[in-house]
C-alpha cells in the first residue's frame, strides 16, 4: 500500500506501508471422534479421560470429528455439545469429516469446517491405560502412500527460555533447547528433542511416526512426554524421576523414562 506524503520542499514522496503480515502456523490439535450423537455415557467417559490426563488437554486446540456422527446436523444439538466441551475447558474451534449440512451447522455456531489434516492416534502408555486391540482393517482400497520426508535434515537450536504458551517446532530434524521450558510450553520435533534445562512443559518427538526418536532431558518435571503418538503425563511419572536427567524412548509398545545414570550402567554391563 502506497501513500503520498508532502515533504518540506512541497514535493510528494511515495512511501510504502506494510499493513499486515501473514505467516503460516503449525499447530497440534486434538480430535474428539464421536460414535454417534453424544449422550450421558459420552460425557461420563470424557470426564474420566480428563481426570486421567488433565495436562494433555490443557490449552490444546480441539476438533470435533463427525465421521461417525452423521445424525448430528441440528445447530442446536451441535451448540449444546460445544457448550459442554467448553465448560470442561476444552478449546473447541472446528469440525472435521463433516457433511455439507454439518458444515453449515458448524458455521452457524461459530466453528470452522476443516477439509484436510492427518490423524495421529494418541496412545497412552500401558501404565496409563489398558491398550485395546486395533480393529480389523476394512476391505477398502489402500490409501496412497504419503510423500517421503525431505532428505535434508534441519536441526533447530533454541538458546533462550521457552515460556508458557510458546510452541517450538523442528519439522525436519532434532530440536535442541538450551534453557528452561515453562509449564504450558510445547516442544515438537520430527526427530529427537534435547532439553538442557528444567523441563516443565510438553515434549513430543517423532511426530511423523519415527519410533526411534528419543527425548533427553537434564531436569525432568514435564506435563507430557510423547514419542510417535505414545505418551505419558505428569501423573504417571514417578517421584523418583523428578528433576533427574532422563532419556525417553520406545521399547515395543511401552514408553520408557529412564534416568541417564541407569542407562549408562546398563550399557556398561
Amino acid at each position: 500500500m502506497k501513500h503520498d506524503v508532502a515533504s518540506d520542499s512541497g514535493v510528494n514522496v511515495a512511501t510504502t506501508v506494510r499493513p499486515l503480515e501473514i505467516r503460516g502456523r503449525f499447530l497440534t490439535a486434538v480430535a474428539v471422534r464421536l460414535a454417534g450423537a453424544p449422550d450421558d455415557q459420552f460425557y461420563e467417559s470424557l470426564d474420566v479421560r480428563l481426570q486421567q490426563t488433565p495436562h494433555f488437554f490443557s490449552d490444546a486446540p480441539l476438533i470435533i470429528d463427525l465421521d461417525q456422527a452423521a445424525d448430528l446436523v441440528d445447530p442446536a444439538d451441535l451448540q449444546w455439545l460445544v457448550d459442554n466441551l467448553r465448560q470442561r475447558d476444552l478449546s473447541v474451534f472446528g469440525v472435521q469429516n463433516a457433511t455439507a449440512d454439518q458444515a453449515e451447522a458448524a458455521r452457524a455456531v461459530g466453528l470452522i469446517s476443516l477439509s484436510g489434516g492427518r490423524d495421529a492416534p494418541l496412545r497412552g502408555s500401558r501404565r496409563e491405560e489398558e491398550r485395546k486391540p486395533d480393529p480389523a482393517p476394512e476391505p477398502e482400497a489402500a490409501a496412497p502412500q504419503a510423500a517421503p520426508p525431505p532428505s535434508t535434515t534441519t536441526n533447530k537450536l533454541v538458546s533462550t527460555p521457552v515460556r508458557s504458551g510458546q510452541t517450538v517446532i523442528a519439522d525436519r530434524g532434532d530440536l535442541v533447547i538450551v534453557g528452561p521450558v515453562s509449564s504450558g510450553a510445547e516442544l515438537i520435533a520430527t526427530g529427537n528433542i534435547h532439553i538442557y534445562g528444567h523441563m516443565r512443559g510438553r515434549a513430543m518427538a517423532g511426530i511423523n511416526g519415527d519410533e526411534t526418536a528419543r527425548i533427553f532431558c537434564q531436569s525432568l518435571d514435564a506435563e507430557l512426554l510423547a514419542i510417535a503418538g505414545l505418551y505419558r503425563t505428569s501423573e504417571n511419572l514417578g517421584a523418583e524421576l523428578r528433576r533427574k536427567s532422563v532419556q525417553v524412548y520406545l521399547e515395543g509398545e511401552r514408553l520408557r523414562v529412564d534416568p541417564l545414570d541407569r542407562t549408562q550402567n546398563r550399557s556398561g554391563q
